[in-house]
């Protein structure tokens, strides 16, 4: 037991000493540790001493850190920017990150405050109006935020443009789904669901109206200039119809989204 303790003192030593003068080296040299080390069995049954331990527990700690730190040493991005070009027809006003998009069809206002991002009015060298976006010392996030902002704006300027259709399919296999326009196409009411009494009442959201296809059977159209209060208004119905209570694989009844679109056709 005496020589196995100054033995284990000597590799204690010999630890320190190497900890000591070369902790530049941590990462490199830790398979110096396994013949500086006791065997497996020593370590399992406790024979360790506290010293030789502590050691081994601050190497393990400066070798994660050295690791963390050289992940961390990245490149910032100083500046982060995508331009757009205004349609002719089309008038946009920024103001504190609120974009107004005024069009033949009507305007449409948005909110970006959320976004770390700069919007500005520009005029290239040809007199072609843009809207240019910019983040400045930007995380990986904020900068995929401008693609992202550009959509919006885009699908805004389509909406005061050409406008908004999604047309919905009654689907069913014995009950046939009965559904009337009221309210001068604002809202919807369907009956007859899954043989149902119960009438399900649906209002369309502000600015979408809703009417039934004339050439294609159990269809409906709707129309609006906000895609996203024409595509929730459609969820809306679609959440209104879904079967309870059954296995859905079977029973696949329900009024479902089949087309996307513009009202005005390229």
């Amino acid at each position: 037991m005496q020589r196995t303790h100054e033995s284990l003192q000597l590799q204690g030593n010999r630890l320190a000493y190497w900890t000591g003068l070369q902790k530049e080296a941590t990462i490199c040299a830790t398979t110096d540790l396994r013949r500086i080390l006791p065997n497996r069995r020593t370590v399992r049954k406790g024979k360790l001493p506290v010293v030789l331990k502590t050691l081994i527990c601050s190497h393990c700690r400066i070798a994660r850190k050295s690791v963390r730190e050289r992940g961390k040493e990245t490149m910032k991005t100083i500046l982060s920017s995508e331009t757009m070009n205004i349609p002719e027809g089309v008038s946009i006003k920024v103001h504190a990150k609120i974009i107004e998009v005024e069009g033949p069809r009507g305007k449409l206002v948005r909110d970006f405050k959320h976004l770390n991002l700069d919007f500005q009015l520009i005029t290239d060298e040809n007199g072609q109006k843009k809207l240019k976006i910019e983040s400045w010392f930007g995380s990986r996030k904020t900068s995929a935020a401008i693609r992202t902002a550009l959509s919006h704006v885009e699908n805004l300027i389509t909406g005061v443009t050409k406008g908004f259709r999604y047309k919905m399919r009654f689907v069913y296999a014995h009950f046939p789904i009965n559904a009337s326009i009221t309210n001068s196409n604002s809202s919807i009411e369907i009956r007859n669901f899954l043989g149902e009494k119960k009438v399900r009442k649906v209002d369309m959201l502000q600015g979408v109206s809703i009417v039934r296809s004339e050439k294609v059977k159990d269809e409906l159209v709707l129309d609006g200039n906000d895609i996203e209060l024409v595509s929730r208004s459609c969820a809306l119905i679609n959440q209104k119809c879904h079967v309870k209570n059954k296995d859905i694989r079977k029973f696949l009844d329900g009024i479902y989204v089949s087309e996307k679109g513009t009202i005005l056709e390229e």
